[in-house]
């Protein structure tokens, strides 16, 4: 920070609140300057998006004790949306200096880059059940067979070499199928609940498990039916019921921008008894779906003409997926915690407004979290500047840029980049989107977080990579200590995708979609996850909304603490060279070992520190 102007955003001494605030919602802001000595007049610049530019006036407060000129400013603002400011100062002789930010979010002097301020409108309550949880993400077909498989399709290739890999070569004609079955299904995961309640899970997010052609479920053929190979919808139930018994949710994947060409809605092929819009241009599901030269000439997903695009704004559409009687209100109803909705960029306004509309009118704790690969709260998709975060949208994203900047780290010690991404994402998130971010270091659409933390020699066509191994799994599984440590500690809930927990390797889809390996799993990587877990309830009232607060981000060093104003946790992650020493006159107690805290972290370790009076220490029966 510039040492003649003090401001960063983050902090409550130079504005309140922090991070993104209400409609109506008093903002005080404070800056703090030495120079210019020769102040005429201090004022904000705040611009919405789009408008013109407001100035506001600071009001002079005093000269502190460190010699420095403190200003004010207090106001509000009446209108969602995203503004911008900086600050301009005006002197006596006619110069004007302009005080902006640069990307860390530290004012620098001359610099022309603006702060965000990002204004929401509060118009729903925010779920409180995911903060401080732990989300675990499943696609059911590769988890665990409970009982006798289901197998259901003519056209399927049912396995039964559990754990092979699965099938990535394209046919004849180029396409790769997607069609061959492992045999996971619902009565799978009721199995394995217990085994998820170990792990600290408090919420199960499921890929989809609507009726479809493929083993990924993206190519929707029935919204209204689970798919047979699956289960039934009484074997959902019989889960949702289950898994609220263990205090754990589930959350299941709306696939709304597209269906499958194999559907009871396009049913390209004939395999269902309806009418669908590429048989019939008066098909009930015609205006669905946009034809530039009907029937196969239509717009689809990234060009797979598998996935028909759908025209959310459409009002048959819209109503059959957000209506009284429709898809959201129908399973929300069943007793499902929540939405993740995939490609949330390619869903309208409108149509995110209906959907979240819809889910909250069955339950007001319902969940909408959107996929969303950058900051979500200044995103532009085709064209158009996004309202994700404005108020009756999106509760939450998926958090890729706090997983690239953690990857990162472990990987080249940029303590001061992934510190960066952080400082970004409070000031620009609402406190609530914050708390509730999906905090991922993998998905069913990157490679395995160890596969991208180890070497696997030469990955360099498809066929290597289909059997590639970690060569040396120490390294692999230290840097991986480390990511999960920063992913389970930083603002937001950690979403473990399976089998992470316990070594599961590959690297693009759909070698990263193997099985679950139940009889070969490594089980240093499992203590590890189990004690994270049990440091994510443990430690829940500070890991929910506690404020983070930058030590150190310098030389591979990222030391951080998160605080709730009754109790706080230290974290360091030491990718530097030489031990890090760490002391403020208290003693602590390192959480993931349970012994006292020596007062320093080797090279390539993690601690995760709290004082050692307010740890509470099991009495043993």
């Amino acid at each position: 920070m510039n040492k003649c102007v003090r401001f960063f955003p983050n902090r409550e001494e130079f504005k309140r609140p922090i991070g993104g605030v209400k409609v109506g919602e008093e903002i005080r802001l404070n800056l703090m300057f030495s120079r210019p000595t020769n102040a005429a007049e201090v004022l904000l610049s705040l611009t919405k998006d789009g408008e013109d530019e407001v100035f506001y006036p600071l009001h002079f407060v005093t000269v502190n004790a460190d010699g420095m000129n403190e200003y004010t400013v207090t106001l509000t603002v009446t209108s969602r949306g995203l503004y911008f400011y900086h600050f301009v100062i005006n002197t006596d002789d006619e110069q004007q200096v302009r005080i902006g930010a640069d990307h860390d979010l530290n004012a620098l002097w001359g610099k022309g880059q603006d702060w965000q301020l990002t204004v929401f409108e509060q118009v729903a309550p925010a779920p409180r059940w995911l903060k401080g949880g732990m989300l675990y993400q499943i696609m059911t077909d590769r988890f665990f067979i409970g009982g006798e498989r289901n197998k259901t399709k003519p056209d399927a290739v049912y396995r039964d070499d559990w754990g092979g890999i699965p099938e990535y070569r394209p046919t004849a004609d180029g396409k790769i199928l997607n069609n061959d079955f492992f045999g996971g299904n619902l009565k799978g995961i009721t199995k394995k609940l217990g085994y998820l309640k170990s792990l600290g899970v408090t919420c199960i997010y499921l890929n989809p498990i609507f009726e479809a052609h493929s083993n990924h479920k993206y190519d929707t053929g029935n919204y209204r039916k689970v798919d047979p190979d699956f289960g039934t919808q009484a074997d959902l139930e019989e889960l949702i019921k289950k898994a609220a018994k263990k205090g754990i949710r589930l959350m299941l994947d709306g696939v709304f921008s597209h269906t499958g060409d194999d559907s009871i809605y396009f049913n390209k092929y004939g395999h269902y008894d309806s009418v669908g819009a590429y048989q019939s241009p008066d098909s009930a599901f015609a205006d669905w779906y946009h034809f530039k030269n009907w029937p196969d000439d239509y717009d689809c997903w990234w060009n797979f003409t598998t996935l028909p695009n759908t025209m959310e704004e459409n009002k048959h559409f819209d109503e059959y997926i957000n209506g009284e009687d429709g898809i959201i209100r129908y399973w929300t109803r069943l007793g499902i915690a929540g939405w993740r909705l995939d490609v949330a960029d390619e869903l309208p306004d409108g149509f995110l407004d209906h959907a979240a509309h819809a889910a909250k009118a069955v339950d007001p704790e319902a969940v909408m979290l959107g996929e969303v690969w950058e900051d979500a709260s200044n995103k532009v998709a085709y064209g158009n500047r996004r309202r994700y975060l404005q108020g009756g949208q999106l509760d939450s994203v998926t958090n890729y840029p706090f997983k690239e900047d953690i990857l990162n780290f472990v990987r080249s010690g940029d303590a001061e980049r992934l510190n960066n991404t952080v400082n970004v994402l409070i000031n620009n998130y609402p406190k609530d989107v914050l708390d509730s971010l999906m905090n991922i270091l993998d998905t069913h659409d990157t490679a395995r977080i160890l596969s991208v933390l180890g070497e696997c020699g030469d990955t360099s066509t498809r066929e290597l990579r289909a059997t590639a191994k970690v060569q040396d799994l120490p390294a692999a599984i230290k840097r991986l200590k480390m990511a999960t440590a920063l992913q389970f500690t930083l603002p937001g809930v950690p979403c473990v995708y399976y089998g992470d927990e316990v070594g599961l390797e590959g690297f693009e889809d759909p070698f990263n979609r193997r099985c679950f390996p139940w009889d070969d799993r490594n089980r240093d990587i499992l203590r590890w996850y189990k004690k994270l877990g049990k440091i994510r309830t443990e430690e829940r009232p500070i890991l929910s909304v506690g404020e983070y607060r930058r030590i150190v981000a310098a030389d591979g060093v990222l030391a951080f603490s998160r605080s709730n104003g009754v109790e706080k946790l230290i974290v360091i992650a030491n990718h530097g060279t030489a031990p890090f020493a760490y002391s403020d006159g208290e003693q602590y107690t390192d959480l993931l070992t349970g012994k006292p805290f020596s007062g320093r972290v080797i090279p390539g370790e993690v601690s995760i520190l709290k004082r050692t009076a307010d740890v509470v220490i099991p009495v043993k029966k």
